[in-house]
C-alpha cells in the first residue's frame, strides 16, 4: 500500500532527509579532522640572519633556515621576519610571521614571543637553548585551510628543531 504524497507527507520526507544526512556529516566531519590531524618534525639548519648584535625597538630582523625531514632529506624552507616591540634587560617581546616551503605546499603562522637577547642565545659557545610557540595562520597544497601551531625549539645558534601540529 502506497501513502498518497500530500504536503504533510512531503515534509516528513524532507525532514528525514534533513536529518539523516546532518547525520552523515556529522560522522563524516570526526573522520575527515582525524584524517587530516597530523604532525611534522622537522631540523633546522641556519642558512642566513641578520640578527642585531642589540635588539632595538622597531628595528625588523630575519631568519632562514633549510628543512630536513625525520629522515635528514631535504624538506624545504624557514623563513621568520621578527620585529621586536619592546626591549629590556631580560630580552624582548617580538612579533613574527613564518613561512614553511615545504615540498607539498606553504603554511604560514604568526606569534608573539619573548625572546632572549641576542647576547645570551647567539654566542658559538654554549649557546642558550629557548622555545615558542606560533599560530597556524593557513596553508596551500597538502596545507590548503591548516589550523594547528608550530612549535620551535632552537637547541644553538645554527640549529632549530620544529614540531607542527596540524589539526
Amino acid at each position: 500500500m502506497t501513502t498518497p504524497l500530500n504536503r504533510r507527507n512531503a515534509l516528513r520526507m524532507a525532514s528525514a532527509a534533513a536529518v539523516g544526512a546532518g547525520a552523515a556529516v556529522g560522522l563524516a566531519a570526526p573522520a575527515r579532522a582525524a584524517r587530516r590531524a597530523r604532525t611534522l618534525t622537522l631540523t633546522g639548519r641556519r642558512a642566513s640572519a641578520n640578527i642585531p648584535d642589540v635588539l632595538t625597538t622597531g628595528t625588523p630582523y630575519f631568519v632562514h633556515y633549510e628543512l630536513l625531514d625525520a629522515e635528514g632529506s631535504p624538506a624545504g624552507t624557514e623563513s621568520a621576519h621578527c620585529l621586536p616591540v619592546t626591549v629590556g634587560t631580560d630580552g624582548a617581546l617580538v612579533i613574527a610571521t613564518l613561512v614553511l616551503r615545504l615540498t607539498d605546499g606553504t603554511l604560514t603562522a604568526a606569534t608573539a614571543f619573548p625572546r632572549p637577547l641576542p647576547a645570551l642565545t647567539e654566542v658559538l659557545t654554549a649557546p642558550r637553548q629557548w622555545s615558542h610557540t606560533f599560530a597556524v595562520t593557513g596553508g596551500t597544497g597538502a596545507y590548503d585551510g591548516a589550523t594547528g601551531e608550530i612549535a620551535i625549539d632552537h637547541i644553538s645558534r645554527e640549529e632549530d628543531v620544529l614540531t607542527v601540529t596540524l589539526g
